[in-house]
């Protein structure tokens, strides 16, 4: 990286506060170029001793039976997936503030704009994390459009 790219370099700087006697905890979100602001992070750092949580990828899977909900709409299917992210981190004391990297994956790239919408409700004003998006042949089940792979971290 050059001394330019440097200095256009945006730290948005999501500093955690750590509990009482514990160590400094710091989490800063990066965006290199002017076209992914509205998208993702270029790069997430994390200083510090924290926790990461790694979540399996998460789909429209009924969480009894594993049936396949919302079949022909991806977005419905986006909402579902991130209710159950939500639920997952928040069982180890997370939220979505708390996530470093997404990777989506897609059956159909034309669904891009519905999973754009679905994410930008969910993460509303939180400084984005870095984000990968794929397009793949299939999923795990019949029915699946999409799969949601989240990593996050938050202090000790």
């Amino acid at each position: 990286m050059n001394k330019a790219t440097t200095a256009v370099a945006l730290a948005l700087a999501a500093s955690v506060a750590a509990p009482p006697g514990a160590l400094a905890f710091e989490k800063k979100n990066y965006q290199y170029g002017n076209w992914s602001k509205a998208l993702f992070s270029d790069v997430v750092t994390v200083t510090g001793p924290a926790k990461l949580i790694y979540l399996a990828g998460a789909g429209s899977e009924e969480e009894k039976d594993g049936t396949i909900l919302h079949k022909d709409d991806v977005y419905a299917q986006c909402k579902y997936a991130f209710g159950k992210i939500k639920k997952a981190l928040a069982l180890h004391g997370a939220t979505l503030a708390d996530v470093v990297k997404i990777t989506t994956y897609v059956t159909d790239i034309r669904s891009r704009e519905a999973y754009g919408r679905c994410r930008s409700e969910e993460l509303k004003d939180i400084p984005l994390p870095a984000h990968t998006f794929l397009n793949i042949n299939q999923l795990a089940w019949p029915g699946m459009q999409i799969e949601i792979d989240v990593t996050a971290a938050v202090a000790q």
